[in-house]
């Protein structure tokens, strides 16, 4: 009795990891297409969102940072960075008390067009979460806080321990 119940656990933990993978790949062609919307490549598109979303957070981005966040090299990071701010999708700016720190903001634009691009798509899962009491929506925070940590802390130690070869360019540059 004990183990058909422990097999349960386990499927319904392999159901709920597969649930999540889907939402992962939901997520990143969602991402894509909202690159082919604005008329951008993939990894532009993503700068430029998480640039908007550290904004969004009150935790702006400086180049290295967001180097880290998108895995480019920082000459990469550069080129793309002088693409973006030549297009008007993004500012550089010195704002902090050591004028040698970047600090990137989202063009006026771009917040605007996020919201009609993923406008739509916020207003329904809000629908679909409004269907679940507060108290298990902050359980579901709560789990994906943890699998968020564990996976973060994963990653980390990965970094710590991969060779060379197997580390993100923002890693391997001097």
């Amino acid at each position: 009795m004990e183990e058909a119940v422990s097999d349960g656990v386990a499927e319904q933990r392999e159901r709920l990891m597969e649930s999540l993978r889907i939402y992962g790949g939901h997520y990143a062609d969602l991402s894509r297409r909202f690159a082919t919307w604005l008329g951008l490549h993939s990894t532009d598109a993503t700068a430029v969102l998480e640039i908007a979303a550290a904004e969004e957070r009150g935790t702006p981005l400086s180049p290295a940072r967001l180097s880290e966040r998108i895995s480019l090299s920082t000459g990469a990071t550069t080129a793309l960075l002088n693409r973006l701010e030549a297009a008007g999708h993004i500012t550089r700016a010195r704002e902090h008390s050591d004028r040698r720190i970047v600090t990137l903001r989202s063009g006026a634009h771009i917040q605007e067009r996020a919201d009609e691009f993923f406008g739509p798509l916020a207003d329904r899962l809000d629908t679909a979460m409004s269907h679940y009491p507060p108290q298990f929506l902050e359980q579901v925070e709560a789990f994906m806080a943890d699998l968020n940590t564990t996976m973060g802390n994963h990653l980390t130690e990965q970094d710590a321990v991969a060779p060379r070869s197997l580390r993100s360019p923002a890693e391997v540059m001097p």
